[in-house]
């Protein structure tokens, strides 16, 4: 037999402690945290390393492309082995990637870690299949549901927190702490993360060969993976440009730029949200409402230029807090969906649904640098909301 029955779920006695699940959303918010440290940094990494703003934005665009690629290679590995373990390892090589890039004395090797760096972060797509295997069936929704906070709240407060570090001590010391962070989630998970049984004894070859089938045997999986996926593109659009355009047109420096996470943090708030009204809606619903506020928090910045000062950078802060929570809506909303297809293969398709995010946000940095160089802000601002309002057309396709 390929597939062994999931019976650890069932028979879990009780729900995880609060303190393992405190662990479990500090390792996911920590380890997804790491793709972005770098997007509120980019022009103090550009003038120390004497690199153009075109060259240091393929910084988080190796990142993300790092990432989809380490998804969909490496996150099925937790159906095929003790998802302890691969966390461990995981832990490691994301601490050694973060280091290499505090150490990197040029742009092309600060590239090249960038690349190893989005590969091994894929930790985070092994934390949250984790938690939903340790929790019994009564208790699931609760814990992935505070585990999926803490990996939001490191996406959002990862820029906080790198742009007050670089402004205090430089961009390097980003990366250093960045690293040490993970070092003592390994520590603690090799103490209190109990072991979790396989699945699957599909070999790796064909555990990642199976991903197609998954593919094209789930019309709703491919759905939500297209929608995400252009949210995505919109989101990182802003997120990859935002220090850029602060710095040319208000004279804002990495600090500033890093607090604007404060605003999409409020996003986060969208999870527990989102999954009461999935319950009781359902999901589909709340993928359409949430696709449909990021078109229109997006949508708003066009207003910018008709603005005063004061009040283009209001109007930037409340489309971030809209947009977020209507992002991260969508994602609860597509991961109940996708979650519930086939339990003995949630880590398959999760690497399938977050191959689509990631390979989006790795579009989005790409093509948000490009369009803000050709065409200013407002080319940012058209893109992220034509992205969004194609996911809004994949969600109200049945």
């Amino acid at each position: 037999m390929s597939t062994i029955p999931a019976t650890h779920d069932a028979a879990a006695p009780s729900a995880p402690s609060s303190g393992l699940v405190l662990l479990l959303a500090s390792g996911a918010g920590l380890a997804v945290a790491s793709l972005y440290y770098s997007q509120p940094i980019l022009a103090d990494l550009g003038r120390d390393l004497g690199a153009s703003a075109r060259l240091v934005g393929a910084v988080p665009m190796l990142t993300q492309l790092g990432y989809a690629l380490g998804i969909l290679l490496l996150t099925p590995l937790g159906d095929r082995f003790d998802r302890r373990r691969v966390i461990l390892v995981k832990a490691a090589l994301l601490a050694a990637a973060l280091l290499l890039s505090a150490w990197a004395p040029g742009i092309g090797a600060l590239l090249a870690a960038s690349a190893v760096l989005g590969l091994v972060a894929t930790l985070a797509q092994d934390i949250v299949p984790a938690a939903a295997a340790l929790a019994p069936v009564a208790a699931r929704g609760r814990v992935v549901g505070t585990v999926m906070t803490g990996l939001l709240l490191g996406i959002l407060l990862s820029r906080v927190a790198s742009g007050l570090i670089a402004a205090q001590w430089g961009w390097r010391a980003v990366y250093a702490g960045a690293a040490a962070s993970i070092v003592l989630i390994a520590l603690a998970a090799a103490r209190w993360l109990p072991s979790i049984a396989p699945t699957t004894t599909l070999s790796w070859g064909r555990l990642v060969a199976s991903l197609g089938g998954l593919w094209r045997g789930q019309p709703a999986l491919r759905r939500a993976a297209y929608a995400q996926g252009l949210l995505s593109l919109g989101f990182s659009a802003f997120w990859s440009t935002l220090a850029v355009m602060l710095h040319a047109d208000f004279g804002l420096g990495s600090a500033a730029a890093g607090a604007f996470g404060l605003a999409g943090a409020a996003g986060a708030l969208a999870a527990p949200l989102a999954g009461r009204l999935a319950d009781r809606r359902g999901p589909v619903l709340v993928t359409r409402l949430g696709a449909a506020l990021a078109a229109l928090s997006f949508a708003a910045m066009a207003l910018m230029p008709l603005l005063p000062a004061s009040a283009r950078l209001a109007l930037v802060v409340a489309s971030a807090v809209g947009f977020d929570f209507g992002i991260q809506a969508t994602l609860v909303a597509h991961q109940t969906l996708v979650y519930g297809l086939d339990p003995a293969a949630r880590s398959r398709l999760n690497a399938l649904l977050f191959g689509g995010v990631f390979l989006g946000m790795a579009a989005g940095a790409a093509l948000g640098s490009l369009a803000l160089a050709s065409w200013g802000w407002a080319g940012v601002v058209a893109l992220a909301t034509a992205a969004s309002i194609a996911a809004l057309a994949v969600r109200l396709r049945r």
